[in-house]
């Protein structure tokens, strides 16, 4: 039945009452319309605002320097630099890169957490950089202190979600895991293989990624690249036969729970643009 043989059979609804009635109906629509979008605006301002900026844009404020061969916040040749709001891996200082493996540590010790970043490689590799290192970076997970790591130590024991750009050819994922003195389990089974391959694509080029990490403790870690899950596992561990790990065995307890995060230098410069933290609820 239309509207206009409703009004037909039933006059009296075709004064006040009729038009009383549209006009809750259309209240009605509008609030039952309204508020599921305005609660998914809100959650995603909340969930926004949570994030944190770990790199300030101005300075190293808040990041300790660990590069082998020299003492702690020791940054030699200007390695760990802040330029026009970018964070750079730079080597234009050096004359070879003789060894001088780099981390830049944040302050915090975390479990819990998301970390983003977004990165790109530029120019030439140092020279003496080995060949492996070319478009070579990484985000070190669950890292010992740099305090606890020996001067010419050239990695923190860590997991490495690793960043990896392309020669301009041939195939070469990103968001691997690497795992200087340690292991991790995948698929039920424990992994001792030095570095994992992700199914990430190629990034050639300085084209920017975002990298995400999904940590939660000693539980699930996950990669993430440009919004895609490229590789998953879980129970990151000390590995007993390392030198550097051992030491950091207490009480039989080989398991990683929490540790800090840094980032590297490998010989290849880097920029970072962004570096954000969003702690999860344990």
């Amino acid at each position: 039945m239309t509207s206009r043989q409703l009004l037909k059979r039933q006059p009296a609804l075709a004064g006040k009452q009729w038009h009383g009635i549209l006009w809750v109906m259309c209240v009605l629509c509008i609030s039952v319309m309204s508020t599921p979008c305005g609660c998914a605006v809100q959650q995603s301002k909340s969930s926004k605002d949570r994030w944190i900026k770990l790199f300030n844009g101005k300075n190293l404020e808040g990041w300790k320097v660990k590069i082998a061969g020299q003492k702690l916040n020791d940054n030699y040749q200007n390695t760990f630099r802040v330029e026009d709001g970018i964070l750079k891996v730079c080597y234009d200082e050096y004359e070879k890169f003789d060894g001088k493996f780099g981390h830049l540590f944040y302050k915090d010790k975390l479990s819990h957490y998301k970390l983003r970043v977004e990165y790109r490689f530029v120019g030439q590799q140092s020279p003496g950089g080995p060949g492996w290192a070319f478009r070579n970076s990484g985000i070190m997970l669950h890292c010992q202190s740099p305090e606890s790591m020996r001067k010419d130590q050239s990695f923190p024991v860590s997991v490495e979600a690793q960043l990896l750009g392309g020669n301009g050819r041939d195939k070469r994922s990103t968001g691997n895991v690497c795992t200087p003195g340690t292991n991790i389990v995948m698929d039920g089974k424990l992994v001792t293989q030095h570095c994992i391959a992700s199914t990430s694509k190629t990034y050639h080029g300085d084209q920017w990624v975002t990298m995400e990490v999904e940590v939660h403790g000693n539980s699930v870690i996950k990669h993430i690249v440009n919004g895609q899950v490229v590789l998953e596992y879980e129970k990151p561990q000390l590995d007993e036969k390392d030198g550097d790990a051992r030491k950091l065995i207490r009480n039989g307890n080989e398991m990683l729970s929490e540790g800090y995060i840094s980032l590297q230098a490998e010989s290849h410069p880097v920029e970072f643009r962004k570096v954000e933290l969003l702690r999860l609820k344990q």
